[in-house]
């Protein structure tokens, strides 16, 4: 490229037009500016009660949220972008139309020490599915929270992908739940109340169904849920976990697998957990949430039998 040494002086009536040409474009550069790329979904930047978990690391689930009513933790979700939540549709049972009772708290490893940097934040409304009843074990139990205003992301709080139509979970993938739930039936989890983690296997829909079954035409399982878990007991989501993630790892990413939605009792034998299905509801959640981002893989199986193909980018009880 050719650059003149001396470029000519430009004279009053060319600065003039220069100078309302760059006024004219510096709306566009600057809300280009302050339009900022979302962080990749499902890369923790780590630093440095679940029946029958364990304490998490810090910023290890850094999507999860504390779904707060009236100032108390009530369910969990995970953020999907700056500006929204996925959850449990039955975690408003009753207070759909009152967002005021609810806030949520973003980047607290430790609900009992939040920390000075989480954030918590309004919700302005809830959509829950339409085909949910608000019955317990409906199907479709799932809701898209908006958020009162976008929030920063941080090592943190970071967003958490969702499956892309290429993704299926095949029985004995070991995946992840997270939660501030009970610890036992009745015994909420101690202070500090440290995030609490556990591995947990995808259950054959089949057999699943068969544990829950009660009787011709009153399938307990539907089609868009999956179970995981562990059918001796002993290890399970439980009351407070509501609205929380099934996570599955795919080549170093995490992908949202599942909602936390019911199963009877916590951590009982022949009693698996039930999880409302992403791949099941990702389209619904696509249509109205602008920039969620999805990931699949390009080959063959993955570990565990997480079968997939393609690549694209773009529990407990029914709370009061």
């Amino acid at each position: 490229m050719f650059v003149s040494r001396n470029p000519p002086v430009l004279g009053r009536g060319c600065l003039g037009i220069l100078t309302s040409l760059m006024l004219l474009a510096s709306p566009a550069i600057l809300n280009a500016a302050k339009t900022p790329v979302p962080p990749a979904c499902g890369k923790p930047q780590q630093l440095n009660r679940i029946v029958g978990g364990e304490d998490s690391t810090d910023a290890q689930w850094p999507w999860v949220v504390s779904i707060q009513k009236n100032g108390t933790h009530h369910c969990a979700g995970s953020l999907l972008t700056s500006r929204w939540v996925v959850t449990a549709a039955h975690c408003f049972k009753g207070t759909l139309n009152k967002p005021f009772q609810f806030s949520v708290l973003l980047g607290a490893w430790q609900l009992g020490n939040p920390g000075p940097r989480s954030q918590e934040v309004g919700i302005a409304w809830v959509h829950p599915h339409p085909v949910y009843s608000w019955k317990e074990g409906s199907r479709a139990d799932i809701a898209v929270v908006r958020l009162e205003h976008p929030i920063r992301f941080s090592e943190r709080i970071l967003p958490i992908c969702l499956p892309d139509s290429s993704v299926h979970l095949s029985p004995n993938t070991d995946c992840w739940i997270a939660g501030w739930g009970s610890v036992r039936d009745g015994v909420p989890l101690s202070y500090p109340q440290t995030l609490q983690k556990l591995k947990v296997p995808i259950i054959n829909s089949e057999i699943c169904g068969r544990l829950y079954w009660r009787g011709a035409g009153q399938e307990a399982i539907t089609e868009d849920m999956l179970c995981a878990g562990y059918l001796e007991g002993e290890r399970d989501a439980c009351l407070g976990d509501s609205g929380g993630p099934l996570m599955c790892q795919v080549e170093g990413t995490w992908l949202l697998a599942g909602i936390i939605s019911w199963g009877e009792g916590c951590a009982e034998r022949n009693r698996p957990g039930v999880y409302t299905s992403m791949i099941a509801h990702r389209s619904w959640v696509q249509r109205i949430v602008e920039g969620v981002q999805l990931r699949g893989h390009s080959y063959g199986s993955g570990p565990s039998g997480l079968r997939i193909r393609g690549y694209r980018a773009a529990r407990g009880t029914p709370a009061a």
